[in-house]
């Protein structure tokens, strides 16, 4: 059997993000800080980080860049449909890096790295369904999993049980209530958050120039 790995796609690549799908590398990773919230400070490097990602995907008139001859640069009304629904912002890529990186700074992103988990694991050929299943459980889904989501006791246990016979849908249960719970509740704040509102304003300036 050929070793799977989970890919999340692109938000790893995001400046001063550590996205990761592969367990053994979640479990390596200081969590101090998602333990004692008392202890919880936004790292420095995040607001500079940042800005500098948003700045790369804003066209400068005067370097004659346009948003309409590169997939990588956002227009105004680009970003303005994320405030449509989560729908429509998980399904631009540069939609999934920003509201990861504000779910980051709220130290939630264990829950948009599961969603990204998820939708990569429906792709999945059949013969990896059981190792790739078993990363996801224990990455998010377990009761000691480093990066473990906010589910209730029955959907866990019901996931437990599916894995050991997998198919590409025994994560949809879990992956509907996290949705759910980013739509209800991280979504309506991102569209508040100066991450969306600047960025926002950065581009409908630039459309005037």
């Amino acid at each position: 059997m050929r070793a799977a790995a989970i890919s999340t796609p692109r938000l790893n690549k995001m400046p001063g993000m550590f996205f990761s799908a592969n367990p053994k590398e979640l479990k390596e990773t200081d969590h101090s800080l998602l333990d004692d919230k008392t202890q919880k400070k936004r790292p420095k490097t995040f607001g500079m980080d940042m800005k500098a990602y948003l700045r790369s995907m804003i066209p400068h008139p005067e370097s004659g860049m346009k948003s309409s001859k590169s997939k990588d640069i956002l227009s105004a009304n680009e970003v303005m449909q994320w405030s449509q629904s989560l729908e429509k912002l998980l399904a631009n890529q540069i939609g999934q890096d920003v509201f990861g990186s504000f779910l980051k700074s709220e130290f939630s992103e264990e829950n948009i790295e599961f969603w990204l988990a998820c939708e990569d694991y429906k792709k999945t050929e059949s013969d990896l369904l059981h190792c790739k299943a078993e990363k996801i459980y224990k990455a998010f889904v377990h009761s000691d999993a480093a990066k473990q989501i906010n589910i209730d006791f029955r959907t866990r246990e019901s996931t437990a049980k599916k894995i050991k016979a997998p198919t590409r849908t025994c994560f949809d249960e879990a992956q509907k209530i996290i949705y759910t719970l980013m739509e209800k509740d991280s979504y309506p704040r991102f569209l508040k958050s100066n991450i969306y509102l600047n960025m926002l304003n950065d581009l409908q300036a630039n459309s005037l120039k």
